[in-house]
Parts: C-alpha cells; sequence; structure tokens
C-alpha cells in the first residue's frame, strides 16, 4: 500500500511537470505571435490552453483522491496541498498565455505592440519563457538553485513593467487611447506570469523547509520610488 502511495506522489510531480511543459509552449508560442504579429501561432496558443485546464483539473482530482483515501500528514500532505496551489498558479499562467495571444488577434492585421514598445516586450517575453523553463526543471528536478534565477527574472520584468507605464503616462507618449490600453494590459500580463512562477517556486521551497518565512526574505517589490 505504502508503495502505491509513493507511485501517486510520484504521479502528481510528473503532472506538474507536464503541465509546466505546456505552460513553456504557451507563453513561448504567444510571445512570438505577439511580437510578429502571427495569428496563426496566437489561435493554436488560445486553442492549447483547454489542454492545460483539462490537465490542471485532472491533477486536482488525483490529489483530492490521495487525500481522501491516504490521509498523508507531515511532509506527504505538504505535497499534496502544495501541487493543488502549484495547479492552480500553472493553470493561471496558462490563461496568460493566452490572453497575451488573444491580443494578437483582435489587433491583426495591425501589429499589438504599440510603437516604440517593440524592444521592451521583446525583452519581456524572452524573461518569460525563460521564467517558464526554469521553472518546469525545477518541478522536474527540485534543484533550488534555480529559484533564484526566477526570482531574478520577475525583478527585471518588475522593471520592464515600470518603464512600460513610466513611457505611456509621459507628455511623449503619442499613442491613441487603444494602443495604451494594449501596452497597460500587454505588460501586466508578462508581469504577472513571472510573478505565479514565482509564487511556484516558493512552495518548492516551502517543501524542503517546511516553513513559508524562509520563502520570501529575497523577494524585491519594485515601486515608483526605487
Amino acid at each position: 500500500m505504502r508503495e502505491v502511495f509513493h507511485q501517486s506522489l510520484e504521479d502528481v510531480q510528473g503532472r506538474l511537470v507536464e503541465i509546466a511543459e505546456l505552460v513553456t509552449v504557451a507563453i513561448d508560442k504567444a510571445t512570438r505571435a505577439f511580437g510578429t504579429s502571427d495569428v496563426a501561432l496566437a489561435e493554436e496558443v488560445i486553442e492549447a490552453d483547454a489542454v492545460i485546464d483539462e490537465r490542471a483539473v485532472e491533477l486536482d482530482e488525483l490529489a483530492i483522491e490521495i487525500l481522501a483515501r491516504q490521509q498523508p500528514v507531515a511532509r506527504d500532505l505538504r505535497i499534496v496541498v502544495s501541487a493543488l496551489r502549484m495547479s492552480a498558479s500553472l493553470e493561471r499562467m496558462g490563461d496568460i498565455a493566452e490572453h497575451i495571444a488573444q491580443l494578437t488577434r483582435m489587433r491583426f492585421p495591425e501589429r499589438a505592440i504599440p510603437k516604440g514598445l517593440k524592444s521592451t516586450f521583446l525583452k519581456m517575453g524572452e524573461l518569460d519563457v525563460e521564467v517558464a523553463r526554469q521553472l518546469t526543471e525545477l518541478l522536474r528536478t527540485q534543484d533550488e538553485s534555480l529559484i533564484d534565477t526566477i526570482r531574478n527574472a520577475d525583478d527585471g520584468l518588475d522593471e520592464l513593467h515600470l518603464s512600460v507605464f513610466e513611457k505611456v503616462l509621459s507628455d511623449s507618449w503619442q499613442g491613441e487611447a487603444a494602443a495604451t490600453v494594449d501596452a497597460t494590459l500587454a505588460s501586466r500580463y508578462h508581469e504577472r506570469f513571472a510573478d505565479h512562477a514565482v509564487s511556484v517556486a516558493k512552495k518548492v521551497l516551502y517543501l524542503s523547509t517546511g516553513d513559508w518565512t524562509t520563502t520570501t526574505d529575497t523577494i524585491t517589490v519594485v515601486t515608483p520610488e526605487q
């Protein structure tokens, strides 16, 4: 019975990795579509989001079954409960990739990236893809050294997100209302994607320490005053 239980926990980890891999593909395609106005690629992301949602539901059902049948305690309980919360964050990351793709589709055949912000959004896209790849590897290996890499990328995205707001609020901004809304939404989507990744990374660290207080001491909040 114990062997079956541990096999179930390994299955949980494997499913988390699978969802993270799907999210990585989604954000890679979404950011490339956003940067090039590739509506066909954007449609792929939108259609594939249902698969991510389905995998997340399946993982949740497995975790609930483990809780009901095995009644895990201590670290095993932390694994199952954390998996439920990680699943929610990963599913949300998939939704964000879909939102970026929807912006591309909505503005087609025009470019979704407002004039003057292309380099900023290309960099944000690169960082989001890197975050997703590092998070997938973290879930696969539990290599805690990857957590700092994810946090550093998140800090970079926070700074870029702030720069977008400074740009659209500046006197030199010539964008129309639609461009301002697009820039604000897109920037927020990119920034929130990494925030969810950090949330998952914190839960991985929690599984090692059992202590939430050790997971927040190096997270930086970027404010206009900094």
